[in-house]
């Protein structure tokens, strides 16, 4: 999918569906004229359900082409535009700590459950005062933790093995892991955030 900022349209060229954007901001890549990242990323993030919106809004960060002043500046120029409503909110939560999709999808489900905010791959020293681990979500003042264990990553019997051998040595430092899956985000998010909520207030107390 390509944006046509002008009257011409791409003809013949298969798998290329081109789109008329008239008003959109446009900017040289490599002589070719493209709409710039952060209208892309709002227009990108109107057309998805909040999840994904969210996720791409993280990625546009992540990435370090776009400032979430950039893109609360795309959503300003897209005012009346379908379902920019909704994404206006997930500008301010956009984080560009976060590794993936589905790291993203967690901490909406975090924010609409009222849950603590936690803090982004929180870095875990060593006796050396050297970063040793990078916590998905961590709520420090607890020291719980949250890991999102995805199958593409964590699936293997390596995975699974060094996955133990890391919750060991945090747990030998104090921090509670809780693991995450995606069925515990789609299919059972209330029991997800009973589980973290009590854990969160048994350690605080």
């Amino acid at each position: 999918h390509i944006h046509d900022p002008g009257a011409k349209h791409v003809h013949g060229y298969r798998g290329v569906v081109a789109h008329q954007r008239l008003g959109a901001p446009l900017t040289s890549l490599n002589g070719q004229l493209v709409t710039t990242a952060a209208w892309t990323a709002i227009e990108v993030a109107r057309s998805l359900a909040r999840p994904r919106a969210l996720a791409t809004l993280d990625a546009a960060l992540a990435v370090g082409v776009v400032t979430q002043i950039d893109l609360t500046t795309a959503a300003e120029a897209q005012a009346g535009r379908r379902s920019i409503v909704g994404v206006r909110p997930l500008i301010a939560m956009a984080d560009g700590a976060a590794q993936s999709p589905m790291e993203s999808e967690c901490r909406l489900l975090f924010r609409d459950s009222a849950l603590a905010t936690p803090t982004l791959q929180h870095p875990v020293l060593d006796d050396c005062g050297m970063p040793k681990f990078f916590l998905d979500f961590a709520w420090e003042n607890a020291m719980v933790a949250g890991e999102y264990d995805g199958d593409e990553f964590h699936g293997t019997a390596l995975a699974v093995r060094r996955d133990k051998a890391r919750t060991a040595w945090l747990q030998e430092r104090g921090w509670l892991v809780v693991p995450i899956t995606a069925d515990d985000v789609r299919r059972r998010p209330r029991d997800l955030i009973r589980r973290l909520q009590h854990h969160l207030i048994t350690r605080a107390a």
